[in-house]
């Protein structure tokens, strides 16, 4: 059964995203335990940083295709009522009022990444494989991404990333601003850890103003998760993802016909 643990070291929590079966991919079951794990947190004034980090040898694979070959039979109201609750799950992060560093060891995916994106900080794995894939499954971006890529490289990387849906290293996402550092995979998850503890030792009053003052636009957020919401739903109707899918499921490269 999907979880999500929660761990204590001092003033600072980690949550560790764990279905290492199927390399976190994220479920709805996966995202109320992360919901469930913030609000545990957001009522306990002791927590002065969290780090976020996945169980196993990824951060998360992404969406469950699974779910989303389900979505395919749903009808547009209840496709994009479902997203728009599926986003609210796992960014429930950016309610925090104290500020997370994102561990990212090993893969992450599509949503997966925007939700390590969602976080103030993000320490990466040099070999990491990340990807915004979206648009190579024939599924318009979701999670915030239009809104949380721009936010960390600019326009015209975030265009190129999101509309080719290439795959990236943990370097590159450092040399473009999207990640702090990137690291060998064994020192991610501890550097991560510093870098909270170090939060923590400042004055509480002012990392939670600080959080406020340079964190996410919660009005442009909600609005570019609404935007996507929609066009998903839109996707969701298309031959391209029913094409996408099961490209992805015969490992090859898709060949959409814009239907």
């Amino acid at each position: 059964m999907p979880d999500v643990h929660l761990e204590r070291d001092g003033a600072v929590a980690t949550l560790v995203l764990d279905d290492a079966r199927r390399k976190n991919a994220m479920s709805p079951e996966l995202g109320d335990a992360l919901a469930a794990r913030v609000r545990e947190i957001s009522r306990d004034a002791s927590v002065r940083a969290v780090v976020l980090a996945g169980a196993g040898d990824a951060f998360s694979a992404g969406g469950d295709l699974a779910m989303l070959e389900r979505l395919r039979a749903a009808s547009f109201a209840e496709a994009r009522a479902f997203m728009l609750g599926f986003y609210h799950r796992y960014l429930s992060i950016t309610e925090l009022d104290v500020p997370v560093v994102a561990a990212v060891r090993g893969p992450a995916i599509g949503a997966g990444l925007c939700v390590a994106l969602a976080a103030d900080i993000v320490v990466v794995d040099e070999d990491s494989r990340l990807a915004l894939n979206f648009a190579s499954l024939g599924l318009h971006p979701g999670m915030g991404a239009t809104y949380l890529v721009p936010r960390r490289v600019g326009a015209e990387r975030a265009a190129e990333l999101l509309l080719t849906g290439r795959r990236f290293t943990g370097r590159d996402a450092a040399a473009w601003g999207m990640a702090l550092e990137a690291l060998p995979g064994e020192r991610v998850r501890p550097r991560a850890a510093e870098l909270a503890a170090q939060i923590a030792e400042s004055a509480p009053l002012v990392v939670r103003a600080l959080k406020r003052s340079l964190g996410i636009d919660r009005r442009a957020l909600v609005e570019a998760l609404d935007r996507e919401a929609y066009e998903q739903a839109v996707s969701y109707g298309s031959e391209d993802l029913g094409e996408g899918l099961r490209a992805a499921s015969e490992k090859r490269k898709p060949t959409f016909s814009g239907r």
